[in-house]
């Protein structure tokens, strides 16, 4: 029974790969004009949201854009879009479909989407089966995933002919294990990979056994904000973020205890929601520092609320690349940071453009905070080079990457591409290093900060279940770098069969899982 079953499954696997070919020799040239942007929940509030909105933006200034959304769960986008950027939405659970199947498939697990992704339970079959719908009808363009669940289900199911690009805001540090292994097996089928800072970039080239063609760092850009720069006059400390343990507001608020007793006359404002709101305030009231610390709410103005403080906060277990860094340096505030190594440390320079803080001490959090509100000197130093650090983060500089990228993409398809040679040293100069030797002196260099952040955990590190749920929001709150692997396209596109991972997996449990796959006639091992 064991051969007859993996007889029919070898046949399914021939099938599918052989309507691959068919559907690739009928679609257009590759085409960087339509880009497609694959989000969970487009009207959501989050980083990621907020990011992938900015670069909508700038990449609609030329190209044909339309963010897909697996999800619709409100009426009106929490954050402003631009009205070039279309959208579209396959699941609308505000009017949801009449449809007898949906009603069905709406009631059970996805199988598509892992179950160690963090937002598995937004998912079910009638997600399932609308993604894998709208991948599939695409033959050419670009399209983008933002997550990890995304990004798998887009390696399964993109045509070859479509240019695919994966987005990681979430470092892969963080990722569980299982979900790692897909991560490996899954990821070379990408023709670019992008992470947000170089840390996370070192880790994914020396996790992946074979790499996507372009595997390259990419930060997040500044979004743009009105208004001007704080005057640092204010006696106004602020935080922003979705309120779960993750974002270490808990400590913030310890920590204030002992800030509120040297300098009364300063207010602590932390703005977001979420599953901790509750445990937040009345963790304010046992400390008995109502009036010294508020909770707003959710502000749809970051900017004009940044531009009211002195000095902005953050308190993350961990962060990937945090926007609200960004948009704090950009509106002139002084900085004070857990030292996090996959955003903070990469963004922040200590004692030059902000103050990086030994993570979970919420002793040195309280006695980094003082020093900035005693010293007006330190205060005003740290908030103009942070000034100067934003500009680097300008949305035309980080959009020229994007560009660059696209190209670059579109160049490889098409057998144009040229690898550019590498610039010939200088008489008497040693020759420069490999990317990954120079990965490994980055990691060295890193080592004291890492261990740092180790020797600090505690309880707060075994994740909770509201954890799990949400930290999908904590992502974005998250020089461009050659991958290691340069190759240029297949002769034949259609021999780079997506959809399958092993020779003993099939493409479809029900009608529309599809599994592992052959990748240019070599099968991968288990995961």
């Amino acid at each position: 029974m064991r051969a007859l079953a993996r007889k029919g499954k070898s046949a399914m696997v021939r099938l599918y790969k052989g309507y691959n070919r068919r559907k690739v020799r009928k679609a257009p040239p590759p085409s960087i004009h339509q880009v497609r942007i694959l989000l969970l929940h487009a009207y959501g509030m989050g980083g990621t949201i907020r990011t992938v909105f900015n670069l909508a933006s700038y990449l609609a200034r030329e190209h044909d854009v339309e963010i897909v959304s697996i999800l619709k769960e409100a009426e009106e986008p929490f954050f402003p879009i631009d009205p070039r950027v279309k959208f579209r939405f396959l699941d609308d659970r505000l009017d949801p479909s009449p449809d007898p199947m949906r009603t069905m498939l709406s009631k059970m697990p996805s199988r598509l989407i892992p179950k160690e992704e963090t937002a598995y339970h937004r998912f079910n079959l009638w997600t399932d089966l609308k993604l894998a719908r709208y991948i599939r009808s695409l033959d050419t363009g670009v399209l983008m995933a933002t997550r990890p669940g995304l990004n798998l289900a887009m390696a399964q199911l993109a045509l070859p002919s479509v240019i695919t690009v994966g987005q990681e805001h979430v470092a892969l540090r963080t990722q569980v294990e299982p979900m790692q292994e897909l991560i490996k097996w899954r990821y070379r089928r990408f023709d670019a990979l992008t992470t947000l800072t170089k840390a996370d970039l070192r880790d994914y080239r020396n996790t992946l056994p074979k790499k996507p063609k372009r595997l390259v760092r990419i930060p997040n850009a500044v979004p743009p904000m009105g208004g001007g720069t704080a005057d640092l006059n204010s006696k106004v400390v602020v935080a922003v973020g979705r309120m779960t343990r993750l974002k270490g507001f808990h400590r913030l608020i310890t920590a204030w205890e002992t800030v509120a007793q040297a300098h009364p006359d300063w207010q602590l404002r932390i703005y977001g929601a979420g599953p901790q709101e509750d445990n937040l305030r009345a963790q304010i009231t046992e400390a008995g520092l109502e009036g010294k610390i508020v909770l707003p709410g959710p502000t749809t103005d970051v900017g004009a609320d940044l531009e009211k403080a002195s000095i902005f906060v953050l308190s993350s277990r961990h962060e990937g690349f945090p926007m609200t860094i960004l948009e704090a340096m950009a509106k002139g505030l002084a900085i004070v940071s857990f030292n996090s190594p996959h955003g903070p440390k990469e963004m922040i320079t200590d004692e030059v453009d902000g103050l990086l803080v030994k993570p979970r001490t919420n002793a040195n959090l309280a006695t980094a905070i003082m020093r900035v509100i005693e010293d007006e000197d330190l205060r005003r130093r740290l908030a103009a080079g942070a000034l100067e650090t934003a500009r680097t983060y300008d949305v035309d500089a980080v959009g020229a990457q994007w560009d660059a990228l696209l190209e670059e993409l579109l160049a490889r398809r098409n057998g144009t591409y040229v690898k550019p040679e590498p610039p010939a040293p200088a008489p008497g100069e040693p020759r420069e290093s490999s990317g990954l030797q120079d990965a490994s002196r980055d990691d060295a260099g890193d080592a004291q900060g890492d261990n740092d952040e180790h020797e600090a955990r505690d309880a707060d590190d075994i994740p909770d279940s509201e954890d799990a749920r949400d930290s999908e929001h904590e992502s974005g709150d998250e020089e461009r770098e050659s991958g290691d692997d340069e190759r240029g396209q297949a002769a034949d596109p259609a021999e780079h069969t997506r959809g399958l991972d092993r020779p003993g997996d099939v493409p479809g449990r029900g009608a529309f899982e599809l599994r592992r796959q052959t990748v240019n006639g070599a099968t991968a091992p288990p995961a």
